[in-house]
């Protein structure tokens, strides 16, 4: 915990030394934060469920302790899984009528050239929001407020937000007929945890983050829809030919 140059109170967002200070034989004394006199991080002592919980609740308290005061790292690994999750869930649609017993069936379609294509299209679709996103950011708090961004902060809580794409599991796994409420549903979650994430680290009001993200969610439209008429060009093309 000692690797930050200073933590956050996860209460008033106030700039903290440490967390916690260790005495002799395992004691350990939770700083009180000068500010809101209120302890820094409370999470601190909390099992890691009830941080979840908080986190999906999205209690600003929970986002400040994952995104300040721990050395979390696994924002990366996150992205990609969930992109994994995204890509069969596209890729299933392709094979919807095709219901096969055979393992090597299985074996055979997830080696078609179909899958890694809708793989990169949800990346495309995430990076053009991320970069959206901070675009704006950068375009309003940067340029138009004097302030300084720090981008790699930025984009770690925009992937590691995303979690929510996680409830694409049971979909993946159990192979039913998802409902497009129900997945829309998940985007909702997703969105309204990124300006949540937005809003921690900014430190800033909710009209500003929730214009951030609608503006990546534009972006990400956009290029969705682009790539799916570039899409229709090609087969025509083949079609013709």
């Amino acid at each position: 915990m000692t690797l930050k140059n200073h933590f956050r109170c996860v209460e008033c967002n106030e700039k903290a030394a440490e967390l916690h200070r260790d005495y002799s034989n395992g004691i350990l004394k939770i700083t009180i934060c000068e500010s809101c006199q209120k302890p820094v991080d409370k999470y601190i002592e909390y099992d890691p469920v009830i941080i979840l919980i908080d986190a999906t609740l999205c209690k600003t308290q929970a986002f400040r302790h994952i995104l300040f005061n721990t050395n979390l790292n696994i924002h990366w690994k996150l992205c990609v899984f969930c992109l994994l999750c995204e890509a069969y869930l596209r890729w299933s649609r392709l094979h919807g009528s095709e219901q096969s017993s055979d393992p090597a069936d299985i074996i055979r379609y997830t080696k078609e050239w179909e899958f890694y294509g809708m793989f990169g299209l949800a990346a495309l679709e995430l990076s053009a929001f991320c970069g959206g996103v901070l675009c704006f950011l950068w375009a309003v708090v940067g340029r138009l407020q004097g302030g300084t961004l720090d981008f790699g902060l930025l984009l770690k809580a925009l992937l590691l937000s995303c979690y929510g794409k996680v409830l694409l599991i049971p979909t993946v796994i159990w192979e039913h007929d998802y409902s497009p409420l129900c997945l829309g549903l998940i985007k909702l979650f997703v969105l309204t945890s990124n300006s949540q994430a937005i809003r921690v680290i900014l430190n800033s009001s909710r009209r500003l983050s929730l214009m951030a993200v609608c503006l990546g969610l534009l972006t990400e439209t956009c290029v969705a829809q682009v790539c799916q008429r570039l899409q229709w060009s090609v087969q025509d093309v083949w079609m013709y030919e």
